[in-house]
């Protein structure tokens, strides 16, 4: 099962580093960028999972944290520069 759970992670990481890249416009690329920040907190928990240690989720709690700040600061980036 966990193996399905890293399939599925990798082709959502795989279309959000696309649209990362080609992105027409920033707002698109903010929020594939914010994609791939999910991406990799649900690749912790699914590792954490897999591991079965709580030590994990604290790493998770920080990255998510750290991916709503970035988030929110490039939104704000973009509404000032007018998209």
């Amino acid at each position: 099962m966990i193996f399905v759970a890293i399939v599925f992670l990798a082709v959502a990481a795989g279309c959000f580093l696309y649209r990362l890249l080609r992105g027409p416009s920033t707002p698109d690329r903010v929020v594939a960028l914010d994609g791939v920040l999910s991406v990799v907190v649900s690749g912790i928990v699914v590792a954490a999972a897999k591991a079965n240690s709580d030590i994990i989720l604290v790493t998770v709690l920080v990255v998510s944290l750290v991916g709503f700040v970035g988030t929110v600061a490039l939104g704000r980036f973009v509404e000032r520069r007018g998209g």
